[in-house]
């Protein structure tokens, strides 16, 4: 068995690099099954490719699956989104956290064990990927300051609801200024007394060249940023106010919103929601 797996070496593999548990990066996946294959679809993911094609990968440490039924779909914003065309698109939302510093490890492991996982007749092919790319940390901003979960607990706290924000800066030189303006000036005042707890900012990185066939090169790698905004309240519950976010970004003249999507979590071990899709 040893010379099969090779798990000889897994010790000396232990024994090097980073191993904090900061979230230094993350894949961010947003996918629409075909109609007609929404329940296959949820099985495969949650029974299958939650674990296989994820979870059981070294050094991706936390996971969580979200959806967005047709109702919150509705809320998306704005109508011509240069992420998801149509901006409804993409009913299936996964996001999970990498341990910082083992970007290039998971990426050699990811490509492999997708090759085999597709080699062998376990990937779902009736379904489109709208939004996925995997991502550098840049920041957290928290409404509570040093009370409550960190961000590398937010996979596994019981959010009540998650708000997809993609902006896209003017040009690449205009997105550190982009980055800051939300780290200390906008996010803060949008956190206080609001039902998010934080929210997490990353910028996406290209995808390998040797990637699956089926998952399209990352757009914007030079100029887009994006935050997920962690929430305590369903999101149709607090929505008036992210109304304003679109404006918001304009107005600060340092780029503009290009998809806002709410969700809600999964539960696991179900098809909840699934019949709500449509």
């Amino acid at each position: 068995m040893s010379e099969e797996t090779r798990s000889e070496v897994y010790a000396e593999l232990a024994a090097v690099g980073p191993y904090g548990v900061r979230p230094g990066h993350a894949l961010i996946t947003m996918v629409e099954p075909h109609p007609g294959h929404e329940f296959a679809y949820n099985r495969w993911y949650e029974d299958d490719h939650y674990y296989a094609g994820a979870m059981a990968m070294p050094w991706m440490y936390a996971g969580r699956r979200w959806v967005a039924t047709r109702e919150l779909r509705e809320l998306r914003s704005p109508q011509e989104s240069a992420v998801a065309r149509p901006v409804t698109a993409g009913c299936y939302l996964s996001t999970y956290w990498i341990t910082e510093g083992r970007y290039d490890d998971h990426m050699k492991w990811t490509v492999g064990i997708n090759k085999r996982l597709n080699r062998d007749g376990r990937v779902y092919q009736d379904r489109t990927h709208v939004f996925t790319s995997f991502q550098d940390h840049e920041a957290t901003v928290y409404r509570d300051g040093a009370a409550g979960p960190r961000d590398l607990h937010a996979l596994d706290h019981p959010y009540a609801g998650l708000v997809v924000e993609v902006v896209d800066a003017d040009g690449p030189g205009e997105r550190a200024a982009l980055l800051e303006w939300l780290r200390s000036r906008h996010l803060p005042k949008r956190l206080a007394g609001s039902p998010a707890a934080m929210v997490t900012v990353f910028r996406p990185t290209p995808l390998p060249g040797d990637r699956m066939t089926y998952v399209k090169q990352v757009e914007g790698v030079d100029t887009r940023l994006t935050l997920l905004w962690f929430l305590e309240a369903d999101p149709r519950t607090c929505w008036e106010p992210f109304g304003q976010e679109g404006d918001l970004v304009r107005e600060s003249g340092l780029g503009r919103l290009e998809l806002l999507a709410p969700f809600i979590p999964t539960v696991p071990g179900t098809d909840r929601y699934v019949d709500q899709l449509r």
